[in-house]
């Protein structure tokens, strides 16, 4: 007689959810095609601009060919415009300056952070993609019309790609795993905890110190908010075994987070949890008064000195 295990299907997170190590669905807005082509546009300005400023930098140095700047300038965009995506995604967690502008940023498809080899690779491929395509389109002339169709046709079945996902990942953020949401806004609700947060922490038990409450920021806080109102819904409660575990799941991961040493009785874990945002909630503000705001938990390494 064999026995025969019944594998439970893995549900996967809908268009426009986003589900990190912490278990808890966030709603994020998937970035369009048109927004996405106006920070492009914006990156190809900011770069083709650096690329004049070094030709005009190359030509006072005495070389005035017109064949030779052209080459020169060519170069200086690629030798630019790599390392200038690249660079800033990593420093700005998944923004250029395109991206800042349009309030869009680049995500990890699976919901952890973003590794330096995915947006290497991403970048990479935008240049297989888009870009030299477009410089052989832009150089050949009528002589060779064979060669000028194969690479329009070569833009459009790239530009046609995220037309035929959900996500709108073109190549490279398949490749990558990787794609492109709208910022949220971060927005600190005061209307959840009816009693001034020291005064609940006290009377539940659970302390946090002033170090412990610098981890995190207002957009982890909204998402903590989200799940303690949804404990507040009937379809919450229905969830079952799945809710539990998500709930013990974020519990540990505060506690690693934090460094938050005592362990939390299964019974007091939303207890935990409440006071958690709590106190956190009283943390951000106190800092808000003081002119400090902090939209997530990448606040501390964005400011760090370099």
């Amino acid at each position: 007689m064999k026995l025969r295990w019944r594998k439970t299907p893995k549900t996967k997170p809908s268009t426009g959810e986003l589900v990190p190590p912490e278990g808890v669905p966030l709603k994020l807005e998937v970035a369009g095609l048109g927004v996405r082509l106006a920070a492009q546009i914006t990156d190809v300005i900011l770069t083709l601009v650096a690329s004049i400023c070094l030709v005009i930098l190359v030509a006072s140095l005495g070389f005035s060919s017109p064949d030779t700047l052209i080459a020169i300038g060519s170069l200086m965009f690629f030798i630019t415009r790599v390392p200038y995506y690249v660079l800033t995604e990593l420093a700005w967690n998944g923004q250029t300056l395109g991206k800042r502008l349009m309030k869009i940023k680049v995500v990890s498809h699976d919901g952890r952070s973003l590794s330096t080899h995915a947006l290497v690779l991403r970048n990479l491929m935008k240049e297989a993609e888009i870009f030299l395509p477009a410089t052989l389109l832009l150089s050949l002339n009528a002589a060779t019309p064979l060669v000028s169709g194969l690479a329009l046709l070569w833009i459009i079945a790239g530009l046609m790609v995220p037309l035929c996902n959900p996500y709108r990942q073109r190549l490279g953020d398949l490749m990558a795993g990787t794609h492109v949401i709208h910022m949220p806004v971060p927005i600190l609700l005061k209307d959840l905890a009816g009693k001034p947060a020291k005064q609940i922490t006290e009377k539940e038990g659970f302390v946090f110190l002033a170090h412990q409450l610098d981890h995190y920021g207002a957009f982890e806080l909204q998402t903590l908010e989200a799940l303690l109102r949804a404990q507040e819904t009937g379809t919450a409660q229905q969830k079952g075994q799945k809710q539990v575990a998500t709930i013990q799941a974020v519990v540990e991961k505060i506690r690693q987070k934090i460094g938050y040493a005592n362990k939390v009785p299964e019974a007091r874990r939303l207890e935990f949890l409440r006071a958690f945002y709590n106190a956190q909630r009283a943390h951000l503000e106190q800092r808000q008064l003081f002119g400090e705001r902090r939209k997530d938990k990448h606040y501390a390494a964005e400011d760090a000195p370099s």
